[in-house]
């Protein structure tokens, strides 16, 4: 499978630092903490995400579940690869096709959460969510055709993506302007109801449009110059 040889690109602001955390973290864990079991770690703070953010109608202060999950959800699913590669139990294909699986569960959980929450419209969420697919799908194909993974796009990881929700979370949790910030805006005609957190949804999406408008020009210029127009013969 080609994804095996695939050469991972990751230089976001925080990888050197993180990279030595894992590795610390990943030799001090005990034998019964595998690879499968920190995948499913990585899933439950996924649900503590969305919970937080379904509940904190109720009180704000449900968010710090939310935020709590953010740190589960990177620690399972940022460990699981590093304790393989650790203890040279790697499985390239399985862990290939289980990660990427993952992956997406764990953005849908996240993305609905939002979206179901008071502070995001569930339309908004989910365009950042399709955005998201595409970037994934786009990094996948480009493992496998010219053996690269790509994991940051502007020096920002799915780490730093982490930091920054966290950071707007505590925002809204100390801020009461901010998390009751409500305003309405007309499209096509339509009064649209905008909460705290729909106007940067949107400027998230439009940012991640761009970097997968430019990536994909981008890829498809080298691939017609890897894979030309065969030669018409007169």
């Amino acid at each position: 499978m080609e994804e095996k040889k695939a050469v991972r690109i990751q230089n976001s602001i925080l990888n050197g630092i993180e990279k030595k955390a894992l590795v610390w973290l990943a030799g001090r864990q005990p034998k019964w903490v595998v690879s499968d079991l920190l995948t499913i770690v990585g899933i439950f703070g996924s649900v503590m995400i969305a919970a937080g953010f379904i509940l904190c109608g109720k009180n704000i202060h449900w968010l710090w579940l939310s935020v709590a999950g953010f740190i589960v959800n990177w620690y399972g699913d940022s460990l699981d690869g590093t304790i393989a590669r650790v203890r040279n139990t790697q499985r390239p294909i399985y862990g290939y096709y289980l990660d990427h699986t993952v992956d997406v569960i764990n953005e849908a959980l996240m993305f609905i959460g939002v979206g179901l929450s008071c502070l995001m419209r569930l339309d908004i969420a989910l365009l950042i969510f399709i955005a998201y697919l595409c970037l994934t799908l786009n990094v996948s194909i480009n493992a496998h055709l010219k053996s690269e993974f790509k994991l940051t796009y502007g020096k920002l990881g799915p780490t730093e993506f982490r930091v920054i929700a966290c950071i707007l979370i505590m925002l809204i949790i100390f801020i009461p302007g901010l998390r009751e910030f409500h305003t309405t805006v007309r499209l096509f005609g339509n009064d649209l109801a905008m909460g705290p957190l729909d106007i940067p949804g949107l400027v998230i999406f439009l940012a991640l449009m761009v970097i997968y408008i430019w990536t994909v020009v981008s890829d498809a210029k080298g691939y017609a110059k890897i894979d030309p127009l065969p030669k018409q013969e007169d």
